[in-house]
């Protein structure tokens, strides 16, 4: 989404503008979703995450000083609330991530898939959250800057660490070579 047209929608939705604010969610919430899956253990509590954080934002947008760093914000409240709902969960006995099933329902149930989804939640959240957004919800390096609020050299760096943690994790379990 355009800075200015995002601008625009979350001035209008300061004004009362519910329309807005609901053209704000359409086009994020898929992103915070994916942003809380990252850290929560399964979908449905990431799509709970995602809600939770649209009514924090709502209710106060009016405190969010600089428009144009609304995706930004809008991420920072979303986990926030997932490391939330990742503590409560831990409190209440529920397995912290889920390492064998992930919910874009990939092909496959073998065992290098596992590994390699192992590899995945392995990664520490700042990278993890990086390649589950490029991944498994398909968005571009310009998709991840404006929903991170980071920048583009910040994704780029971030997934080139990842993609090299995630290699030397596979290295050390899946491609070892047979004497």
């Amino acid at each position: 989404m355009d800075k200015q047209i995002q601008k625009q929608l979350v001035e209008s939705a300061c004004n009362g503008d519910i329309g807005s604010f609901g053209k704000l969610y359409e086009h994020y919430y898929a992103t915070m979703v994916w942003l809380a899956y990252s850290i929560v253990p399964d979908y449905s509590l990431a799509e709970d995450v995602a809600q939770q954080s649209f009514a924090i934002a709502c209710k106060n947008l009016s405190s969010l000083r600089n428009k144009e760093k609304f995706a930004g914000w809008l991420s920072a409240i979303c986990r926030n609330a997932a490391y939330t709902n990742l503590a409560k969960s831990k409190r209440e006995n529920v397995s912290s991530i889920d390492e064998t099933v992930l919910a874009c329902n990939q092909a496959g149930n073998d065992e290098e898939n596992k590994i390699v989804q192992q590899a995945v939640f392995s990664l520490p959240q700042m990278y993890r959250e990086i390649v589950v957004l490029h991944y498994y919800n398909d968005m571009s390096y310009e998709q991840i800057k404006s929903a991170l609020g980071i920048s583009l050299n910040s994704v780029k760096g971030r997934l080139r660490r990842a993609r090299k943690k995630i290699e030397h994790y596979l290295n050390g379990r899946l491609f070892k070579e047979e004497v």
